[in-house]
């Protein structure tokens, strides 16, 4: 069965593998920019534009969306010596972009599985870092992971009778577009070295993980988190 898909931060990396694990359903992407075909633009750091790509979102999916995968994020350091005013703005941001759009998308896509009695899914991509923690410069990015998964299971517990299931995926260190360049200098040996599996995941992986969640997981799993970090943090 065809569903109907809100996908955000679709423009490369994750979000892109995404676009291509779920061919075939009904997907709407997201982008601060837009332009790629299906691609609603939205720059989730700015209030309100959350709701505002939710409801671009519902009317091109003909006032229905099945699933909702929140994708977008951030991930920029906040040195502990920078300007106190602006370590707080990079707090702020990050904590907009990850965790509270998220929410607001959320809080839309609850209401709205609500209201058609028919339930839905919902899938937030957080980090192995919500588990255990971050560089010195990322306190606010495992902060707002940690935020992801507890809301996570917190939505789970609240709505389950209403057959509205929400799960997350927690990836390490992920291979993409982005990260090359620094996995082929000498950072890239340092961070192989502490995976048991010997290599970083690849983006088709995450998506991987994430259309079988999207569509096909038993009702009996929500609330769980998959990780996706060849061994290099084990719960």
């Amino acid at each position: 069965m065809s569903l109907n898909i809100l996908v955000t931060g679709t423009s490369r990396g994750i979000g892109r593998s995404i676009l291509e694990a779920l061919a075939g359903h009904d997907l709407v992407g997201h982008s601060t920019r837009g332009g790629a075909d299906r691609e609603v633009a939205a720059d989730l750091a700015e209030p309100g534009a959350a709701s505002r790509l939710w409801a671009e979102a519902l009317a091109r999916l003909g006032g229905r969306i099945d699933v909702l995968v929140n994708n977008a994020g951030l991930f920029e350091p906040a040195p502990i010596a920078e300007p106190a005013g602006q370590w707080v703005e990079r707090w702020e941001r990050t904590m907009r972009i990850n965790l509270t759009a998220s929410a607001e998308l959320s809080r839309l896509a609850v209401l709205h599985f609500k209201e058609r009695a028919r339930g839905g899914r919902i899938v937030n991509v957080a980090s192995r870092a919500a588990y255990r923690g971050d560089s010195p410069d990322h306190w606010h990015y495992a902060a707002s992971k940690a935020g992801l998964i507890a809301m996570t299971k917190t939505i789970a517990r609240a709505h389950a009778a209403d057959n509205i299931l929400v799960f997350a995926v927690a990836p390490g260190f992920t291979v993409s577009e982005m990260t090359e360049e620094y996995l082929a200098g000498r950072g890239g040996a340092a961070i192989v070295a502490d995976i048991p599996l010997g290599r970083v995941t690849s983006t088709d992986e995450v998506a991987e993980a994430i259309r079988w969640l999207a569509t096909e997981a038993p009702a009996a799993s929500t609330g769980s988190v998959i990780d996706l970090n060849g061994a290099s943090f084990v719960r």
